[in-house]
C-alpha cells in the first residue's frame, strides 16, 4: 500500500496550485449559495478549512465520505462540490436535525448523497461498509469524542484522512471538551495534525492567505477567519486514550 501524503503546509499549498481554477469555480459558486440563501441559514465552516476540505477531497477522491453534523448543508455542500468534481464518490451525512435537505441545492445532491437523520451513535448501521473520508462536525463535548475515539476511528482504514471541526478557536483546545480529547488521542497514537487556525498556527494561517492572494483567491466567501479545524490521517494501530463511560448519552447536534 502506498504511503499517504502528509498533510502539510507544502502538501495544502501544492493542492491549491493544482486544483486553481476548480476551486475559484466553487468559491464562486458557494458565494452565490450564501448570497441567495435563507438568512437563517448559518455557514460554520470558515473559507480555508472549507478549501482545505474541498483540496483534499479531490486528492483523495474517496468513494465512501462520511460527515457526521451538518447543520444547514454548508459543510456538505463544499464536500458535494468535490464529488462532482471529482466525477465519483458518495456522501453519507448523519445530523439529528433535517436543515439540511432544505438548503443543499438537487444538482449537487443528485444520486452522490445520503442524508440520515439521527444520532450517528444509534445510526451506525446506516454507515457504508468502508469510510475514505471521515469529516465530523458535530457534538463537541469529551463524552462525544470519547465515542468516537473508540468506536469510529478504529474502523478506519490507516492512513484514511479525518477532519475534527472547532478544536483551535482558541491557541490551546479548552479542558473536557471534544478538541482536548482527539488532540489527547492524537499525541497517544504519535499521530500529527494539522490546522490553519489564525489562533493556534498564525504563520500557516498567513502562509496559505498570501498564497489564496498569488492565486487570486482572495476574495472572502463568508465572513469567518478562526477555520478552527484539525486534519490529520488514521494511524495504523489506534490506540483509545481514556475509558468510555457508557451511562449517559448526550446527542450529537
Amino acid at each position: 500500500m502506498p504511503t499517504a501524503p502528509a498533510i502539510d503546509l507544502d502538501h495544502i499549498s501544492g493542492l491549491y496550485r493544482t486544483h486553481r481554477d476548480d476551486l475559484a469555480r466553487v468559491r464562486d459558486q458557494q458565494r452565490d449559495h450564501h448570497t441567495n440563501a435563507d438568512p437563517t441559514m448559518t455557514p460554520q465552516l470558515d473559507d480555508i478549512e472549507a478549501e482545505i476540505t474541498y483540496l483534499l477531497l479531490r486528492q483523495t477522491t474517496p468513494a465512501h465520505t462520511v460527515e457526521i453534523g451538518t447543520y444547514y448543508g454548508w459543510s456538505t455542500t463544499w464536500i458535494l462540490s468535490a464529488l462532482r468534481d471529482n466525477g465519483t464518490g458518495h456522501l453519507h451525512s448523519f445530523d439529528i436535525v433535517d436543515h439540511a435537505p432544505r438548503y443543499v441545492p438537487d444538482h449537487l445532491a443528485a444520486d452522490r448523497w445520503t442524508f440520515t437523520k439521527g444520532d450517528i451513535r444509534t445510526r451506525t448501521d446506516h454507515l457504508p461498509p468502508h469510510i475514505d473520508y471521515l469529516f465530523i462536525d458535530a457534538a463537541h463535548n469529551g463524552r462525544f469524542a470519547r465515542w468516537y475515539t473508540h468506536h469510529l476511528l478504529p474502523t478506519l482504514a490507516p492512513h484514511t484522512p479525518v477532519s475534527v471541526h472547532d478544536v483551535f478557536h482558541q491557541r490551546h483546545a479548552l479542558p473536557f471538551t471534544e478538541g482536548a480529547v482527539i488532540l489527547k488521542w492524537l499525541t497517544n497514537n504519535t499521530t500529527p495534525f494539522f490546522t490553519a487556525s489564525a489562533a493556534r498556527a498564525p504563520h500557516t494561517h498567513q502562509a496559505i492567505q498570501d498564497l489564496k492572494k498569488e492565486l487570486d483567491l482572495h476574495t472572502p466567501v463568508r465572513t469567518g477567519r478562526r477555520n478552527p479545524m484539525i486534519y490529520f490521517r488514521q494511524p495504523t494501530q489506534p490506540r483509545p486514550t481514556t475509558p468510555l463511560n457508557t451511562h449517559h448519552r448526550t446527542h450529537t447536534p
